[in-house]
């Protein structure tokens, strides 16, 4: 496995060896001891997946303490445009974003720290989107803010994506009183 490092820097890109032949492929998304060799996290206690049609974009959601998250995330089918933002106070990239392309054929995964809104755009019709959390999801302690936050003003390439309402109804970053 490869790291490759972000403009966040304890935002992860993970690029795992690829093995390819005339059958298909092989890979392994996760091995203890590569996490370990490479300081990553090894615990993990949730598995999530969800199917998005293109144009889909989910988040920008994040835990709050005591419930926070870290996740490593991938995609099986599809294509996604991943958006992490640095929502801790103390961090010299706080209120940064940044974005990577992740699709089944890149076999990418990015770990995202605590501390961190995520998002993402499926690009493709039934994208598979798949994450491991450090964390237990917990109801009282979701948060989001808005996608199309003009403080932040992420470049997704879309004007008007599908959102749930949730999404549609986020708070603004200049709103955000972060406990991170």
């Amino acid at each position: 496995m490869e790291l490759i490092k972000t403009a966040i820097p304890d935002v992860l890109m993970i690029q795992p060896r690829v093995f390819t032949d005339a059958r298909g492929h092989f890979f392994e998304p996760f091995n203890l001891r590569a996490f370990q060799s490479l300081g990553l996290p090894t615990v993990f206690v949730q598995d999530n997946q969800s199917g998005s049609a293109a144009g889909v974009l989910r988040g920008l959601h994040f835990q709050l303490p005591p419930h926070s998250q870290g996740k490593l995330v991938r995609v099986s089918r599809g294509a996604v445009l991943d958006v992490v933002v640095d929502l801790r106070k103390a961090s010299p990239t706080f209120g940064k974003w940044v974005s990577v392309k992740l699709t089944a054929e890149n076999f990418r995964m990015l770990w995202i720290p605590e501390g961190m809104a995520h998002g993402f755009l499926s690009l493709e019709e039934m994208t598979l989107f798949e994450y491991k959390c450090t964390g237990f999801y917990h109801k009282d302690a979701e948060g989001s803010l808005r996608w199309d936050d003009p403080d932040l003003a992420i470049d997704w390439g879309i004007e008007n994506p599908v959102l749930s309402e949730k999404d549609a109804q986020a708070p603004f970053f200049a709103n955000f009183n972060s406990p991170f």
